[in-house]
This record gives structure tokens, C-alpha cells and sequence, in this order.
């Protein structure tokens, strides 16, 4: 098997994490602090866009994002197809934590929750805490479904592939 025949389950269903949330407080994102979420609440703030996943590069001090992303992306999903190796499978991997998200310059997008909420910010009416749907931020057109899009693997220079999307 090569790194590129990963594939996300065929049983996992991206409206799963969402449909019960009895076992989480109710509006726990108001609540707590990002250092006081338990690692299940950590993991529903993420809205499934897929935008951490594009490529960056830095140029004088600022992050610039590309179209461009891992090739470990589903891209019709955003969801990474090896979640649960990514770090290990893919250097430049970065692990989405409290440090991740204070890091300047910032190099998660300004719809992130973790980045929202340590900002003091609501999260936003598609995210799918508030509308208990994991769709809501494809349909917000929110994360990368419906976007041009190219994948790592067909890219020379990133210079050639920055993008200046409104919710980055």
C-alpha cells in the first residue's frame, strides 16, 4: 500500500458526531474556555471545512493561503482521509492546538471556531454545533466543496496558486 491508497471508511458518516450531543454540556463553546474542553468537544468545534488542510506559505512575516491542498484531502467530504496517521504520514502536519491557534502569524483561517472562540467570538449560524447538521458549512459555502481547488501533487510553485478568499 503507498501513502496515496488511504481512503476515509466507507462506514463513516460525517453527521454522526452531531446527532447525539447528550453526552456533551449544551452550548459548552459558551461556557468554557478552549483550555477547559474535554478532547470531545474539542473535536465537534472543528466545522469540517477543510481549510486548514490548504497549503500556506509565508512571505515577509504573513501567511498567504493557496488553492492548494494536502493530498490526503477528500475534497468532496474536507475530511482527511488519514485522520487518525496524519501526523505521522505528513511532515508539515500540524496538530490543531492551543498553541496551533495562538500562533502568529496566524495560519488557520478567520472562520476557524478554536481561533473564533479564543478570539471571544460566536460561532457562526452555519457551524454545525448551532445547526446540529455536519453539511451546514458545505451548504454555507463555508469550506472547500464547490471551490477551484488543485491538489499538492500537480503544484510546482505555490507563489503561482495564492488565493485571497474572503474567509481565510
Amino acid at each position: 500500500m503507498t501513502n496515496d491508497d488511504y481512503i476515509i471508511e466507507d462506514t463513516y458518516d460525517p453527521e454522526e458526531r452531531f446527532r447525539d450531543l447528550s453526552d456533551v454540556e449544551p452550548n459548552f463553546w459558551e461556557n468554557k474556555t478552549l483550555e477547559q474542553l474535554s478532547k470531545r468537544e474539542w473535536e465537534l468545534l472543528c466545522d469540517g471545512c477543510g481549510k486548514c488542510c490548504l497549503n500556506k506559505i509565508e512571505i515577509k512575516g504573513k501567511i498567504c493561503f493557496t488553492n492548494t491542498y494536502c493530498r490526503f484531502l477528500d475534497t468532496k467530504s474536507c475530511l482527511c482521509k488519514i485522520y487518525e496517521n496524519r501526523l505521522e504520514k505528513v511532515n508539515d502536519c500540524r496538530d490543531i492546538d492551543i498553541n496551533a491557534i495562538r500562533e502568529k502569524p496566524r495560519w488557520l483561517p478567520k472562520t476557524c471556531a478554536y481561533v473564533l472562540l479564543d478570539e471571544h467570538k460566536p460561532l457562526p449560524s452555519w457551524h454545525p454545533l448551532i445547526t446540529k447538521k455536519a453539511a451546514s458549512v458545505h451548504e454555507s459555502g463555508c469550506s472547500l466543496v464547490n471551490r477551484e481547488l488543485v491538489n499538492e501533487t500537480e503544484v510546482e510553485d505555490y507563489e503561482n496558486h495564492i488565493v485571497k478568499w474572503e474567509d481565510l
